[in-house]
């Protein structure tokens, strides 16, 4: 099995983005932080959800970054763990939701 490559983001990487684009770029590091700061939702909390959303969305980056900060913020393996768990579960739920459109089509289909 080969295993997909990932370029490693470096801090030259991050000065171009900002050089290219530095008013989005620096509205987006607020935007970050402001979203990952304690609120109703502590740090630990929404590093826990961040884990979750970067295995549905399947973005490398995200894991490793967002596991990398789960640890920081004291969450477990084990906590880790079941928040992609519970991500795996709500993509197959929303693919067996969606299957209500199928259902639909099929009836129509019946129909004619």
């Amino acid at each position: 099995m080969s295993e997909m490559s990932f370029p490693k983001a470096t801090r030259k990487h991050a000065e171009r983005r900002h050089a290219l684009s530095p008013n989005s770029d620096d509205a987006f590091r607020a935007f970050s932080k402001a979203v990952f700061d304690d609120g109703a939702l502590d740090k630990h909390t929404k590093q826990l959800i961040a884990v979750a959303v970067a295995h549905v969305t399947q973005c490398a980056w995200c894991i490793e970054g967002h596991v990398n900060a789960a640890r920081r913020e004291g969450a477990s393996a084990e906590e880790i763990m079941e928040a992609i768990w519970v991500a795996a579960e709500m993509r197959a739920g929303a693919t067996v939701a969606h299957s209500i459109k199928t259902l639909e089509l099929l009836d129509d289909a019946q129909k004619r």
